[in-house]
């Protein structure tokens, strides 16, 4: 197994749990704005394997801006 892998998988994993848990009507807004951005952040490369050979995920269509 790669070195990060097992980081990738459970920061992935929290921040499924944290999607979750801002559906309940009682969560805590400020908790996710504060938990979300910082776990995406911590994010490491992703492990081999997760993405096709050649994948560049800063291509494909552009998306509409702001205007839309």
């Amino acid at each position: 197994m790669c070195e990060h892998c097992e980081d990738f998988h459970r920061t992935v994993l929290m921040l499924g749990s944290l999607a979750l848990y801002a559906e309940h009507a009682e969560a805590d807004q400020t908790f996710i704005e504060a938990v979300g951005p910082s776990l995406a952040a911590s994010l490491p490369e992703p492990p081999p394997g997760i993405f096709p050979p050649g994948y560049d995920p800063n291509e494909g269509p552009e998306y509409p801006g702001p205007g839309w």
